[in-house]
């Protein structure tokens, strides 16, 4: 296929995408097409398909591949979702990549997280949650001044959270509807939520944040 073809059919398919969304080709396990939408990966035309990404997915399987992907490939977190296509010389993949929050606009969202506080177990809404944290090794929430460890990772969480919830670091998952204000830390931001609390945005998520949140 050649580059202008991939660029008229990218042109149609942005119409159906969100702006955020980025949209990538690859064939023989590379990349051979590339268009950055708001949610970058920073992915080079004639760059080889990672080991573990959608698109490797995609390629193995034969088959529509979608998962929530961390940072560790790319730099930025995002969700993908791969489409394999039939052509005349192999297997081509396509992939749409989108911020990570589209995950939960998709699947069924949680309604309450059962944590543990004084060694009783309680069902908290997830609307009363101010934020969620990873702190050594264990997940903790907050919510009405009062802490709960919870079974759960950070990741299975985030895979399964309303789109109300934002993950701005690698240790903390936030409640949008808690904030109070953002402001910059030299060259990173910081957000305070209602409670008082102060949480950095690390280098990692700030694009995804200032997507979603619009600023």
């Amino acid at each position: 296929m050649k580059k202008n073809e991939l660029q008229q059919i990218t042109r149609i398919i942005e119409e159906w995408i969100p702006k955020e969304a980025s949209i990538a080709f690859a064939i023989d396990n590379t990349y051979y097409y590339y268009s950055s939408g708001r949610h970058d990966i920073r992915l080079k035309e004639g760059q080889s398909v990672e080991a573990g990404s959608i698109a490797d997915l995609t390629f193995k399987k034969n088959s529509k591949v979608d998962a929530l992907m961390d940072d560790s490939l790319f730099g930025v977190p995002y969700y993908g979702i791969g489409y394999p296509i039939d052509m005349k010389d192999g297997l081509g993949v396509l992939v749409v990549i989108l911020p990570p929050n589209y995950y939960s606009l998709i699947n069924e969202p949680l309604r309450f997280i059962t944590g543990r506080h004084n060694d009783m177990w309680y069902p908290i809404p997830i609307e009363k949650i101010n934020y969620i944290e990873s702190f050594q090794k264990k997940t903790w929430f907050y919510a009405e001044n009062a802490d709960y460890s919870a079974e759960h990772t950070l990741k299975s969480l985030e895979l399964r959270l309303p789109n109300s919830f934002l993950r701005i670091h690698r240790s903390y998952i936030i409640n949008i509807q808690s904030i109070k204000s953002i402001s910059r830390d030299f060259s990173s931001l910081l957000i305070t939520l209602i409670d008082g609390t102060k949480l950095p945005v690390s280098q990692t998520y700030t694009n995804s944040v200032r997507t979603v949140l619009e600023f």
